[in-house]
């Protein structure tokens, strides 16, 4: 079983990215509220900005906000000159709707792709850049010489971030695609050749789910009862026939993380880009 090196998948794309001349503009990030992990995340994305010259700049907003406050700030910092990109960090306190105020953010400069304009254009084929979950899922399927061609599928969490933009991505591609609600019938990974998950339930796919030659890619995370940051998958349950039967899974941490934020920087590169021609 082949345990996908997400650090040197994403530092390869980072090494293309630094042959660019940095962006002219910000890239400004939004937290909301001050939750550990999303602060944690943020960190990341700032520090693979100082590796490529990008300027970006961090806006901490209350998570005591109404989401009509919010919204408005969302797009009194987008619609700023000096900003090319915004992305704003998921999830939001529990009261506010995500869709309300992303919407706020410019097609643009979406480097999330998470907005209702960029996503209906991505949805219809005519967006410049892809959902960040999607060129990730297109580089780990890359390394390990993955053809979805007439292959079974089934994804985990039918959210915004990850399950929606995958599945529209995956239709016409695979032979069969099922898409599995968290905590639902987790019966269809037992036919997958590939399972993609992003429900954020920790631990809840266990090696005993897949089939024989699976392969999963884990984009979920949450912590155990130790305290532990671990991904949908229970890797920690792997034994050594589990690695013999299996094909290939994506670590958490260390997996789909850096190669999602290396994405969202060349989403900001490619935005940036077009809106100086």
């Amino acid at each position: 079983m082949q345990e996908i090196p997400g650090k040197k998948i994403a530092q390869e794309l980072i090494a293309q990215l630094k042959k660019l001349p940095p962006p002219g503009k910000i890239l400004a990030a939004v937290l909301v509220g001050d939750d550990t992990d999303s602060q944690n995340f943020l960190r990341e994305k700032e520090k693979v900005g100082r590796q490529l010259g990008v300027r970006f700049k961090r806006y901490n907003l209350s998570g005591d906000w109404s989401q009509d406050k919010l919204r408005h700030e969302v797009g009194h910092i987008a619609l700023q000159n000096s900003v090319g990109g915004l992305l704003v960090q998921l999830p939001l306190p529990n009261k506010a709707n995500p869709y309300y105020v992303l919407n706020a953010v410019p097609r643009e400069k979406d480097v999330d792709v998470l907005g209702e304009r960029a996503l209906g254009a991505y949805y219809a084929g005519r967006n410049l850049v892809l959902p960040p979950a999607v060129a990730t899922i297109e580089e780990v399927l890359k390394a390990v010489d993955f053809n979805l061609a007439g292959k079974s599928v089934a994804v985990v969490g039918p959210g915004l971030l990850i399950g929606k933009p995958a599945s529209l991505w995956l239709l016409g591609k695979v032979g069969n695609l099922s898409v599995v609600d968290t905590g639902g019938d987790y019966s269809p990974l037992q036919a997958a050749d590939l399972v993609i998950c992003g429900s954020g339930a920790a631990g809840t796919v266990k090696p005993a789910m897949l089939k024989d030659g699976a392969g999963l890619i884990d984009f979920g995370y949450g912590r155990n009862t130790a305290g532990k940051l671990i991904g949908d998958f229970a890797s920690d349950q792997l034994t050594d026939e589990d690695r013999k039967r299996l094909a290939f899974y994506t670590p958490t941490p260390g997996g789909t993380g850096p190669i999602l934020i290396a994405e969202l920087f060349n989403n900001f590169f490619k935005l940036t880009a077009r809106a100086t021609q």
